[in-house]
């Protein structure tokens, strides 16, 4: 890798992370895009929506890294696809442990054997997962130990935003936001019921809303 680069987004083709990816592409920032192949069903849609998404600058800097063996013996239906016409998943189902402690501490350790100092996340604080490691006060402190003690600092610039700032920043960078791809369920379509299809669609929606109402 010749290039030099700004710093590294974790981006899976949903619409946080590609909302993120235009914001920083509009700032002039040069990043590698991180896509973690953890072993979820839905890893050829989410990859596919990633490329077909991302700003193309953006498109030859994708790097790939599978840590899927950590998770083969899951039970989540994030790993073990459900079939919606037999099976009722409910959120615990989704439940992976410390998925976004690994994402963000492999995001870190490959940054900083690449020399890159910034990873960047589109966590937001309106997600309501309920895992230990989805918090606003967990992040915060991740972020602080990253940077204390190593050469990385995690960056999280939609923290204070909700899915509908997230909508509405998109639309204003030129955006197909509902071609976003963020379903946790189903690797084919959005299922429309899962906790990530419930708030982009609301967020949309309310997006939708408040267009017409403007006018």
């Amino acid at each position: 890798m010749n290039k030099k680069y700004d710093g590294l987004l974790l981006a899976s083709g949903g619409m946080d992370s590609t909302v993120l990816a235009y914001d920083l592409a509009n700032k002039k920032q040069n990043v590698v895009i991180l896509f973690i192949d953890y072993g979820q069903h839905c890893k050829e849609k989410e990859y596919a929506t990633l490329k077909r998404m991302l700003p193309k600058q953006f498109v030859d800097n994708i790097e790939i890294i599978k840590i899927g063996d950590i998770y083969k013996y899951s039970e989540s239906r994030m790993i073990k696809e459900a079939n919606l016409w037999k099976d009722e998943v409910k959120a615990e189902d989704l439940y992976l442990p410390y998925r976004n402690l690994l994402f963000l501490s492999a995001a870190s350790a490959f940054a900083q054997s690449l020399g890159i100092k910034t990873v960047y996340s589109a966590f937001i604080n309106s997600n309501h997962a309920k895992e230990i490691d989805c918090s606003l006060k967990f992040f915060t402190e991740l972020e602080t130990l990253l940077k204390e003690y190593g050469s990385v600092e995690i960056k999280f610039p939609f923290r204070d935003l909700t899915k509908y700032d997230v909508a509405k920043k998109g639309l204003e960078l030129g955006i197909a936001i509902d071609e976003t791809y963020s379903c946790q369920v189903n690797s084919k379509a959005p299922c429309g019921v899962c906790p990530n299809c419930v708030d982009r669609l609301n967020a949309i929606n309310k997006l939708f809303e408040n267009s017409n109402y403007d006018k």
